[in-house]
């Protein structure tokens, strides 16, 4: 029960890809308490429908509130750019009106359209000709056919071209723990031909996906030395400072004890093994269920 005693800052993620994102959480804003759950069991979320990721989000988010989160990141793009929205205009106002869920979408295009951290966005189609050219943004089949990055960015940044490339083997690599090779750098390739010459080079190539980082050295020889790889968790922590500065009265029910909570809905041990290598540090995770049939 003393769990529920504690106000966390949930982070939600379909697998532990989204450890990317707390790991730059604890960097940016060390002194919180956080509870992670990833929902591995049903995990990956890029290929299935939009009501399926809405509803396992709502589940997810649901269990999160209960375990005393009043702010939920979700690090999952597929649920960002799927069950975001409705969560935020439809759920919360009803159930949860003090409490808040945010996502990588909005942050992630800002960084994209190199709007800086703390910048009151507002779109400007006379924008000066350094805001022209080109990026691209890398993700889940699901995040991609959402074109949430499309819609977000033609609102803060019209004149900038985009490239949507879904990559739907990318989390099945990052899964099985193929980060590099041959056989790995053949699919990197393969999706992003799109990008690469005779193509024009984008600027900014933006990792839409959690589990992308860890095809980050790959990813960085395939790509034009002059393109510039977004990782979210850094521009996710940074805004999310920032946002916590600017909403003082939802900064303030947040408590700071340095706690750190993982929870899975498959093998705790398979999730600990993994996530250990990303966060640096020994992880003791734990196997919970999100609804009771389950």
């Amino acid at each position: 029960m003393a769990y529920v005693r504690r106000r966390m800052i949930g982070v939600f993620d379909s697998g532990f890809g989204g450890l990317t994102v707390l790991s730059a959480l604890l960097r940016e804003l060390p002194g919180y308490d956080y509870l992670y759950l990833a929902d591995s069991a049903r995990a990956p979320y890029g290929a299935r429908s939009a009501e399926v990721v809405n509803e396992f989000t709502l589940e997810a988010v649901e269990w999160l509130f209960a375990q005393g989160c009043p702010l939920v990141v979700l690090a999952c793009n597929t649920s960002s750019a799927r069950a975001l929205r409705n969560l935020q205009q439809l759920h919360l106002p009803k159930r949860w009106p003090d409490r808040r869920v945010l996502g990588v979408v909005r942050p992630s295009v800002e960084a994209l359209a190199g709007i800086p951290v703390g910048t009151v966005a507002i779109p400007d189609e006379t924008a000066p000709a350094e805001t022209d050219g080109l990026v691209a943004v890398l993700g889940t089949e699901a995040t991609i056919a959402s074109d949430s990055y499309g819609i977000e960015l033609r609102k803060l940044a019209p004149r900038i071209r985009l490239v949507q490339q879904a990559c739907p083997l990318w989390v099945p690599l990052v899964e099985a723990g193929e980060l590099d090779g041959p056989g790995t750098e053949y699919f990197l390739s393969k999706a992003l031909a799109p990008l690469l010459p005779p193509h024009e080079a984008p600027r900014r190539v933006l990792l839409g996906c959690t589990h992308y980082p860890l095809l980050l050295p790959a990813l960085r020889r395939i790509l034009p030395a002059e393109t510039e790889i977004l990782e979210q968790g850094a521009l996710v922590a940074e805004r999310l400072a920032d946002w916590m500065r600017r909403h003082p009265e939802q900064e303030a029910k947040l408590t700071r004890g340095g706690m750190r909570r993982f929870c899975t809905t498959d093998d705790p041990a398979w999730f600990a093994a993994r996530g250990e290598k990303l966060l640096g540090a020994p992880i003791r995770a734990e196997r919970v269920r999100l609804r009771d049939r389950e």
